[in-house]
């Protein structure tokens, strides 16, 4: 009986560990595609005019939300998720930066998701 209750005891220790190690892992990729900035420090980078803040805010917003659209979504569909939302997010603040700033949000763009192993 002895033996019994010590052998129980272990399957659950291993069962709570492995489902604490599963919800860290699940955590750790949300977290990656939370893409979630510093307006005012992204503001001062890109050199943007309050008008060019707001729309970037709103922008920025909605990528953040199809970002973590994809997060959820299964693996076969998460890469295809990611791609739309960064076109679509190019394809808009296309319009509402100029040359040079674009270029610096580009760069920007391509680090975080790099750092963040999306890409």
């Amino acid at each position: 009986m002895k033996k019994m209750m010590m052998t129980l005891v272990a399957l659950m220790t291993m069962t709570m560990a492995f489902a604490a190690d599963e919800n860290a892992n699940n955590t750790n990729v949300a977290a990656a595609y939370d893409m979630r900035v510093n307006y005012n420090s992204l503001a001062y980078a890109l050199n943007l005019s309050v008008d060019q803040l707001e729309s970037v805010k709103d922008i920025h917003r909605t990528f953040c939300v199809e970002m973590m659209n994809a997060a959820n979504a299964s693996k076969e569909e998460k890469a295809q998720i990611v791609d739309k939302a960064v076109m679509k997010d190019l394809k808009y603040m296309r319009y509402v930066l100029d040359n040079d700033q674009y270029r610096k949000y580009v760069m920007l763009l391509n680090a975080t998701m790099n750092n963040r192993g999306l890409k």
